[in-house]
């Protein structure tokens, strides 16, 4: 597979996906630093490469760029947040447009669709993320398809290969959210998607340390757009969040590799402890989409949603009798967190007692014995 630095930097094909997350996005002159440096200039002496970050980027923008790009297969955008890269892609749309949306995606991005429909920008059409046909069927009628595979917090998986196929009206884009597979598991572009976005925030970066998020697309004037709406929102990344993204983004594939492991392993114990009554996990064959998963994703990701026998105060109390896991939201870093996503503002939907965990790298084993102990020792149990 061919790794393509998209934005010049001097990079050579390294052969693998572990091998480019190290190597990528340096700079290989005689006497530069190994590591990329931060760059913390929002000015530069004029000449004919760059002269203000805010319209020009940085060498440090530029070499997570470099980074991301090369994992999903296009040309990516930095931004200050996952968020800030969402709102760059619905800025797109006219007014009037068509957007759909899954009825589990990240609360984020609906509350956004939400707002703009409240304001009258588009029209919003939520659809189950399995329902196949239904999002063919869009694939002809709306401007913005917006898709999330695995889903936030359900964990459906998409049908992706069939959608991306689907004949789509004339100037419409078609989004997939990648932040929960990574370009490791999943790259839409190669299935036929408009664009993938990143919350950096998440796995790439995956210390809990930063803000960031990145917008890959294969088109070069969507590519352009993108770049004119960071710089006139000033939806611009930080000098630290891209060093430490960038850092973050080294040892991505040693992380996902450890923390899936531990996944599948925490999954299948959970399915069978007798206080949790239904474990989400697409690697598990009990999974609705576990088929899709097998076919479309190198691996299975690091989150795992169950449900705890009982009501939502007994889930809160597994939560605050954890030890070892922190109770935290977010998720893809080296420290596993959970929480009741119930609990969320905008998530008042879900079930009471689901629980979402985020394996870090941490023994398994370790995680393994804080869980049990949390579940069996709640007095409401």
């Amino acid at each position: 597979m061919t790794w393509t630095d998209t934005t010049g930097h001097n990079a050579s094909d390294p052969g693998s996906v572990e091998s480019w997350l190290v190597s990528a996005g340096r700079d290989r002159r005689s006497g530069s630093p190994l590591n990329v440096p931060l760059w913390p200039a929002s000015n530069f002496v004029l000449g004919e490469h760059r002269a203000y970050s805010r319209d020009d980027g940085t060498p440090g923008w530029e070499a997570l760029e470099v980074i991301v790009g090369g994992l999903e297969g296009g040309s990516s955008v930095s931004f200050a947040s996952g968020m800030a890269g969402i709102a760059a892609i619905f800025d797109q749309l006219p007014t009037g447009s068509v957007v759909a949306l899954p009825d589990d995606c990240y609360q984020g991005v609906a509350g956004l669709a939400k707002a703009g429909q409240n304001r009258g920008r588009w029209t919003v059409h939520r659809l189950a993320v399995a329902d196949t046909a239904g999002w063919i069927k869009m694939c002809g009628v709306a401007d913005l398809i917006w898709l999330e595979s695995p889903s936030n917090p359900l964990l459906t998986v998409a049908d992706l290969d069939a959608i991306c196929a689907a004949p789509r009206k004339r100037g419409a884009i078609l989004v997939v959210d990648n932040t929960f597979a990574t370009p490791l598991n999943q790259r839409p572009l190669a299935l036929g998607a408009d664009v993938a976005v990143q919350s950096v925030t998440k796995f790439i970066g995956g210390h809990s340390d930063l803000l960031s998020g990145v917008v890959t697309v294969r088109d070069a004037n969507l590519l352009a757009e993108m770049r004119q709406a960071r710089e006139l929102a000033g939806a611009t990344p930080g000098t630290l969040e891209t060093f430490l993204a960038v850092r973050g983004a080294r040892t991505l594939a040693l992380r996902l590799e450890r923390a899936q492991r531990s996944a599948m392993t925490l999954a299948e114990r959970l399915a069978r402890h007798p206080n949790v009554t239904l474990t989400r996990y697409p690697g598990l064959a009990s999974h609705p989409t576990h088929y899709a998963a097998r076919r479309q994703l190198k691996g299975f990701g690091t989150i795992i949603s169950f449900d705890v026998r009982g009501d939502a105060p007994t889930a809160d109390a597994v939560c605050s009798r954890l030890q070892l896991i922190q109770h935290a939201t977010s998720l893809g870093a080296v420290e596993s967190t959970i929480e009741r996503r119930a609990s969320v503002p905008g998530q008042e939907h879900l079930p009471p007692t689901l629980l979402r965990l985020s394996v870090g790298i941490e023994a398994v084993d370790d995680l393994w014995a804080d869980l049990d102990r949390a579940l069996r020792n709640v007095p409401e149990l």
